[in-house]
């Protein structure tokens, strides 16, 4: 996003705050035939520049004061391999938490694919840090029925780097159109058999997303992340959105302090599923992804 339309984006979402503009007007400059056709087909799309990169760097601050206390609280993060860890957060421990979730392609493409009355039930970080291994192929979670049998999404993650990330800072790899596939000889319905690594790796795309870009994706579609051979960490941020009928909040401790809450414009308090909290308590992350604690065997 340019100077001016990053002015021009600030000044809409400043007078959605104070509802003058209906939510609305801010999504209808995104296609709705595009969107769905990026997700329901490769499982992935992105907007580049969504926001300036001093915005990204603020976001990567707050996230080493968050890394670091969650490294030093007993079940403050999980590990997702060998030097590879997540770590669930409170929103108003980020600066930009607001600015994410009313940012208008965040809005449309929530609206597109889970509809009218999506819920945020996530937040939170992937690191992956110097000496972190290939992932095994996997997806993020099993697949709910509404996608096995019904052919529809009613999940999200956005994904928000806080670096410019380069090759060998083991970017992102997803097979495209995976989220598909039937999770016949998965294990925990999550890792395929070694036997269709030939099939991921031929679909596969790499990801080498800039400061200020916002990607999303079907956590269904298979994935993984590649060996950082760098000395530098590779954080991102992720919100996990739902469709009414998904489940995944069950999963996830998303918390406001009450005060914090009612700061939040009331037609975007009502997409959040979570608690409201007199003072924030530590989360204890749930969301464990067996195998994954093992790298790629």
């Amino acid at each position: 996003m340019n100077t001016l339309a990053h002015e021009v984006y600030m000044n809409i979402v400043q007078a959605q705050k104070t509802e003058d503009i209906p939510s609305d007007a801010l999504d209808e400059q995104y296609d709705t035939a595009s969107i769905m056709g990026g997700l329901y087909g490769d499982g992935i799309i992105g907007l580049k520049s969504a926001f300036a990169p001093t915005w990204a760097d603020q976001l990567g601050e707050d996230i080493e004061v968050l890394f670091s206390e969650a490294l030093a609280r007993p079940g403050g993060a999980v590990g997702r391999g060998p030097n590879r860890y997540y770590v669930e957060i409170h929103p108003e421990r980020i600066r930009g938490f607001l600015d994410l979730v009313t940012h208008p392609w965040v809005v449309a493409v929530s609206k597109a694919i889970l509809g009218e009355d999506y819920k945020i039930v996530e937040i939170g970080f992937d690191v992956p840090l110097a000496g972190s291994m290939n992932q095994p192929w996997h997806r993020d979670f099993s697949t709910p029925e509404a996608t096995l049998k019904g052919r529809r999404l009613n999940s999200l993650a956005f994904n928000l780097t806080t670096v410019d990330v380069e090759e060998d800072m083991g970017p992102f790899e997803i097979a495209l159109g995976t989220q598909w596939d039937r999770p016949i000889g998965f294990t925990h319905e999550m890792f395929p058999p070694k036997s269709l690594y030939d099939r991921y790796q031929q679909r596969a795309v790499r990801k080498m997303p800039k400061r200020g870009d916002i990607s999303v994706r079907s956590a269904l579609t298979i994935h993984r992340g590649t060996a950082n051979q760098s000395q530098k960490s590779r954080p991102v941020l992720v919100l996990g959105v739902d469709a009414p009928d998904a489940k995944n909040w069950e999963r996830h401790d998303l918390q406001f302090t009450r005060a914090y809450y009612e700061t939040i414009p009331a037609q975007h308090r009502k997409h959040l599923t979570c608690r409201i909290v007199d003072e924030l308590e530590p989360i204890v992350q749930a969301h464990t992804i067996e195998g994954l604690v093992m790298g790629e065997a």
